[in-house]
């Protein structure tokens, strides 16, 4: 019965895949993973990498890999850089690289910038990993293989105190066939995102953020995060999504160049169940390579 279950977890996770991007909580400390219009908009050089395991102990969960280095160019004008990112969920795995680009309007106090990013999303699963009931059964025998050219846009406009971003990182169609079987590899997702600072003294600020997440046949899905900032380089925060999961998140700068970051996460049971807890690490460099590089921390 145990694989049974297991087996029906692994297939709603195939049925859902081709609706859901990866999740993360800490998309306000790497917005290129959502946006191409975060490409060097913080008129630095930035190295980043992620990793998220959701639902630890749930057999099949959602597992999420992202590397990202993009920097500002061309005295602050433009922005380039290079994602990849590797999901899997139960005997899923797809693995995308994208090469990044904006352009930037630099005004008085803000920043316009608009991205696009282009490359390949490849997608495969793996039947000899599932507990099949029928091993003759033609519908489970070998894998799926397939890959697709992808291409997203955003736009983003930041200040010292606001950001805003909306973005749309997938919008290719994904119809993908093998034989006589056809399925769409994923739906387009549209992301809005905001974040506002306040200053509370000359050490604390005070930042919430939202994240509104859409795809078309689910209900959007809203993250909304409380942070506190304390002399521009250590974050403590609480988070919620959909009110049926929590978290905490806790952010450093060290030696004004080392990110780290951390997110804990525990559903409710309108979700899968508090036993099944989420973490989320991001390690990262932020450095100032050329001249035209600013040298201050920017609040995003």
């Amino acid at each position: 019965m145990k694989n049974l279950y297991t087996l029906l977890f692994i297939l709603a996770s195939i049925s859902l895949y081709a609706q859901q991007d990866p999740l993360y909580s800490q998309y306000m400390l790497n917005p290129l993973v959502i946006n191409p219009a975060y490409s060097g908009l913080n008129n630095n050089f930035n190295a980043m990498v992620g990793y998220r395991t959701q639902w630890a102990g749930l057999e099949g969960q959602p597992q999420t890999l992202n590397a990202s280095v993009h920097t500002s160019l061309v005295n602050n004008k433009v922005g380039a850089g290079i994602l990849v990112i590797n999901d899997r969920i139960g005997n899923t795995n797809s693995t995308e690289a994208h090469a990044t680009f904006a352009y930037k309007l630099n005004f008085e106090q803000s920043t316009f910038s608009f991205g696009m990013q282009a490359g390949i999303q490849n997608f495969r699963t793996d039947y000899s990993s599932l507990n099949i009931l029928d091993p003759g059964d033609n519908a489970f025998t070998g894998g799926e293989r397939g890959s697709r050219i992808n291409m997203g846009v955003g736009i983003a406009l930041k200040s010292e105190k606001y950001f805003v971003g909306f973005s749309i990182p997938r919008l290719l169609p994904s119809t993908f066939k093998n034989g006589d079987q056809e399925f769409d590899l994923y739906n387009q997702h549209f992301y809005l995102m905001g974040a506002y600072v306040y200053y509370l003294n000359e050490n604390i600020r005070f930042k919430p953020t939202v994240l509104l997440r859409g795809v078309k046949g689910s209900p959007a899905s809203v993250d909304v995060a409380f942070n506190a900032n304390f002399n521009a380089m250590h974050t403590v925060g609480i988070f919620t999504r959909n009110l049926n999961t929590y978290g905490v998140l806790l952010q450093t700068l060290l030696a004004e160049k080392y990110r780290f970051g951390y997110a804990f996460e525990i559903p409710t049971d309108k979700s899968v169940g508090s036993q099944f807890s989420t973490h989320e690490i991001t390690l990262g460099v932020l450095l100032s390579v050329f001249d035209f590089h600013e040298r201050s921390f920017s609040n995003f």
